[in-house]
């Protein structure tokens, strides 16, 4: 699967890009989710953010499982910490980047 990045041509204002960065920090995927509607920058991201947290919680209900279940949640979570890195960096550069897998899912939800 190739990623796709696209730059905004710095077209974002720093509100826009900080609000975005935020969609990747956990459950503050709400905040820009519902704040900043009219935004096709910021509902990409905070609608990919929204997945990543559906994945955390996922991961949450899978780490209640002995062992299977935490080294599961222990590489699940590594990965969505590099995920949310990723996405946190290139939504304050700018970009938009569809991260794998991710991207597919976000893209369905309508708001």
């Amino acid at each position: 699967m190739t990623e796709e990045i696209k730059n905004t041509e710095n077209n974002e204002s720093g509100e826009n890009k900080i609000l975005a960065a935020i969609s990747y920090i956990g459950v503050l995927c709400f905040v820009p989710l519902f704040l900043k509607k009219d935004s096709v920058f910021v509902q990409f991201h905070a609608k990919q953010g929204l997945i990543l947290f559906i994945a955390w919680v996922i991961t949450w209900a899978v780490g209640l499982f002995p062992v299977i279940g935490w080294i599961a949640a222990f590489v699940a979570c590594i990965s969505l910490i590099i995920l949310s890195l990723l996405g946190f960096v290139y939504a304050l550069s700018g970009k938009y980047w569809k991260i794998p897998y991710v991207s597919q899912y976000a893209e369905k939800i309508k708001l």
